[in-house]
């Protein structure tokens, strides 16, 4: 079960008011995190063969023009927990046991209290399952109520409008559009921004600010 966690401190102020010294942001913490259908942890080396194998509709979906060697999808999974700055979590099918996808929230900004999100699905066995959907809605929880991030964005493409729907439920809100942001088999697809702010996330969830 989450627990809330990185409440600020407080401090005496000038005037002898209490003011709030605030708590410097991380992704140093790889928590393992586990949900119905998913369990998510740490990435590691050996997740690799997965990655290097997705089927072509991750592909397209993502927008992932060619693939990467084995070799250096198993260094960059090797590096992932030395980065406070980012999180990057498998996603293991808790029926099966397979390597599923991955989750990540990366581009953490401190001052800003914000990052980025992007999940993906390898193959079409992992989809439709409500998967993703549990992954994301783990994913965030640990973002608002154990870090203490206040906003989430993310990018999705035109050509993926079941992920739209996911993030629609989710909580994310539409902001704009990255028009003809991929050229895809010889056609241009737009990127939608969307983004869910702590606030919101509370609303939906009942929970308290941390």
């Amino acid at each position: 079960m989450l627990s809330l966690g990185h409440l600020p401190s407080m401090t005496s102020a000038p005037g002898g008011m209490i003011g709030v010294m605030p708590v410097k942001l991380s992704f140093a913490e790889k928590p393992t995190i586990t949900g119905k259908r998913v369990l998510l942890r740490p990435v590691d080396p050996a997740d690799a063969a997965g990655l290097a194998a997705i089927d072509d509709e991750a592909l397209r979906l993502t927008g992932t023009q060619r693939k990467a060697s084995l070799k250096k999808l198993r260094n960059w999974y090797a590096t992932r927990a030395d980065h406070a700055d980012r999180l990057d979590l498998s996603i293991i099918d808790r029926a099966s046991g397979q390597w599923a996808g991955e989750v990540v929230l990366n581009n953490l900004d401190r001052a800003n209290r914000s990052c980025g999100f992007r999940i993906m699905l390898g193959d079409a066995e992992f989809r439709d399952r409500g998967l993703g959907t549990e992954a994301s809605r783990l994913v965030l929880a640990h973002a608002f109520e154990v870090v203490g991030i206040h906003r989430v964005e993310l990018q999705v493409y035109a050509n993926n409008p079941r992920a739209k729907h996911v993030y629609d439920k989710l909580g994310f809100r539409y902001e704009g559009t990255r028009r003809q942001a991929l050229r895809w088999d010889g056609q241009w697809i737009d990127s939608h921004v969307m983004a869910i702010l702590a606030s919101e996330w509370r609303a939906a969830r009942g929970t308290r600010e941390v």
